[in-house]
């Protein structure tokens, strides 16, 4: 079928929408009309990456829309069914079978090449193959195919469009509070970066209970939404010893602190900030930057640092999880979004790495 999608020609360049040809659905495949697509700092990215997402290729991994056409094999959804699309994984692998899909052994062919993986692609434009099912999905289009396995069925009287940025970045950044870290109520917890993944993780720490919820960030309308959306106290950290200032607010340091931001100085801050026996999740991958830490300090103190994908997630429970709450009014994240035309896609990742937006979401349609 014709499709339109965003483009990105080549390592670094604008994305262009094209008119392309998309594939039928295979037997475990579901072809899904997008409605829309939130855009994350990952496309970002893996735009720019000169390894990752082979160029051209369409890129969106944070995709809501309707169910077109279901494969043979597919039983888990139907036409007409509202879904909200997410990572991909094997499914026969220990981590899968083990339902931390997450940390799929097989993560790079399922979401990153550019292709299924038996190396096919699904899209093509002028007679050209162009690199397709970015985190099993490519939703920076019109329409896209992804598989039984990643996606997740979701109530049809909630707005479709704002639900897309469940599938990855609001997931992380609450899965990271609620799922690994496991929040305390009475706790400290702080988040650095206040982006979306970092505002999903002050909404979940306050769902948590936690008692004092930190966030830093540089930009005072972020460090507003934290407030609005229930951190107790935020820092610039431009002028501010940041543990110094978290052990004065706290007594004795955070329990649990999360790192979004992948800055190596921060990290260690994060880390020098835990009190005893405190925990430091890291969900940013520093561009696989290593990083030198005082054994010490970890030692004495009992303090533990690890990485988190995803939040920890198992999708299909955790998104129906967000959604409820989200309709409780205990989980606004739809105070995140922007929303803007499909066609003005460069400007919306403009706006989102110039700091203007927290979260961009495309509409596909008009209206919608």
């Amino acid at each position: 079928m014709k499709i339109n999608a965003a483009v990105t020609p080549a390592i670094g360049a604008r994305m262009t929408i094209a008119e392309m040809t998309l594939e039928a659905p295979r037997d475990n495949e579901v072809l899904v009309r997008v409605i829309a697509a939130g855009i994350c700092s990952t496309d970002v990215h893996m735009r720019d990456h000169p390894s990752l997402a082979a160029k051209p290729i369409v890129l969106g991994h944070e995709g809501a829309g309707i169910v077109e056409q279901v494969g043979a094999r597919v039983t888990r959804v139907k036409p007409g069914d509202h879904v909200v699309m997410h990572y991909n994984s094997c499914g026969h692998c220990a981590p899968c079978v083990e339902a931390d899909t997450a940390y799929c052994q097989h993560v790079g062919a399922y979401n990153f090449s550019g292709t299924r993986p038996d190396g096919s692609m699904a899209l093509s434009h002028g007679g050209q193959p162009v690199h397709s099912h970015f985190f099993g999905q490519s939703s920076f289009a019109t329409h896209a195919l992804c598989t039984d396995r990643n996606l997740v069925a979701v109530p049809d009287d909630v707005p479709l469009d704002m639900l897309g940025p469940l599938g990855c970045g609001i997931l992380t950044g609450a899965g990271a509070v609620i799922n690994t870290l496991k929040v305390r109520p009475g706790s400290s917890f702080a988040v650095f970066g206040a982006g979306s993944v970092g505002l999903a993780a002050v909404m979940a720490a306050r769902l948590s209970g936690a008692g004092k919820i930190i966030a830093v960030d540089t930009q005072q309308a972020r460090l507003d939404m934290a407030l609005e959306l229930g951190a107790t106290h935020v820092i610039d950290p431009r002028n501010t010893d940041m543990p110094a200032e978290m052990r004065r607010i706290t007594g004795a340091g955070v329990n649990h602190a999360l790192d979004t931001s992948g800055n190596i100085t921060v990290i260690r801050q994060a880390v020098e900030a835990l009190a005893s026996r405190g925990v430091c999740g890291l969900i940013s991958s520093a561009n696989g930057a290593d990083i030198s830490l005082n054994v010490l300090n970890m030692m004495h103190g009992g303090r533990v640092v690890r990485g988190i994908l995803l939040g920890d997630s198992v999708p299909e429970i955790f998104i129906p999880q967000l959604i409820e709450l989200q309709r409780q009014g205990r989980f606004p994240f739809e105070k995140l979004i922007t929303y803007y035309p499909f066609e003005q896609i460069n400007q919306a990742v403009e706006d989102m790495e110039q700091g203007r937006v927290i979260k961009p979401v495309l509409r596909m349609t008009a209206g919608v």
